[in-house]
């Protein structure tokens, strides 16, 4: 019983994309009421439970099929689709109405709008294609964009911009090694797979160059000034070490650095707003 709450909701996903969110209410440079960034953090944290929630009620067919879905609440049927459903909307709707509150109706719409994204297009749409990715991204780029606008940002800034593109780009490398981890389970659900991006046993290729091109993207921080070069320097010896071991092709090692890229990438913004 303990267990279903955490895989219908993935906690440590879910906590990950609040991180981001908060993230952007830091970056904006105006000044914030203090509860600003946990009531954001708890609003995309709710956003992105809820989500997960929904997706297992739509995929839970394809959950079974896998061996590192196969215990999730709806998979494994302790939990029917629609009580699923309904949980997962009412978790959104928290969500939704918690941004309203903290920032107005830009941000609820662009939460509300990134759940409608990852259900109606994403998901629907990762099974007819492995290029795929390239939409779903976009959900995982949006939570800074939130907390930029909470904080009273407008959208087109180049440095929410940015730090979304960042985020953007993050996503790929990561799902193509996480997809090389589990090829077997994706094939057994009949997700189509892009084996192009890390083929073989050696995978410095796209993968390589997507991964190079990730971490000088970040070096775009300081040149825009939109954190300190002493800042970036501390960031550059954490994160530039990744794209050393991508060359090197230490792929657990890799995997362990692309899941702690955007908190790296967070710390090193709220390092900025605290310290300057």
């Amino acid at each position: 019983m303990i267990r279903s709450p955490a895989s219908l909701f993935r906690p440590r996903l879910s906590l990950l994309n609040g991180v981001a969110a908060a993230g952007g209410v830091m970056l904006f440079p105006g000044t914030t009421y203090a509860s600003l960034p946990w009531l954001v953090f708890a609003a995309v944290a709710l956003l992105a439970a809820g989500g997960s929630a929904l997706n297992q009620a739509l995929e839970f067919e394809a959950d079974r099929l896998m061996l590192r879905t196969r215990l999730r609440p709806v998979a494994r049927g302790s939990m029917q689709p629609a009580q699923a459903a309904l949980i997962g909307a009412a978790v959104v709707l928290s969500g939704v109405l918690l941004l309203a509150t903290a920032g107005g109706v830009t941000p609820a719409l662009l939460g509300a709008g990134g759940i409608l994204w990852y259900l109606g297009i994403y998901t629907p749409l990762k099974r007819r294609t492995p290029y795929a990715l390239a939409a779903g991204a976009v959900c995982g780029a949006l939570p800074p964009l939130i907390g930029w606008s909470c904080a009273g940002g407008n959208i087109p800034d180049y440095r929410i911009m940015l730090l979304a593109g960042l985020l953007y780009l993050w996503q790929i490398p990561h799902f193509w090694l996480f997809q090389r981890r589990h090829a077997d389970d994706y094939r057994k659900a009949g997700f189509p797979l892009l084996t192009a991006a890390t083929a073989g046993t050696h995978f410095i290729g796209l993968f390589g160059l997507w991964t190079v091109a990730m971490v000088s993207a970040t070096m775009l921080l300081p040149a825009f000034g939109l954190v300190s070069r002493s800042i970036a320097t501390c960031f550059a010896l954490l994160i530039l070490p990744m794209a050393s071991l991508a060359l090197l092709r230490s792929e657990k090692t890799v995997f362990f650095c692309l899941n702690l890229f955007p908190l790296l990438v967070t710390l090193m913004i709220v390092a900025q707003k605290s310290l300057y």
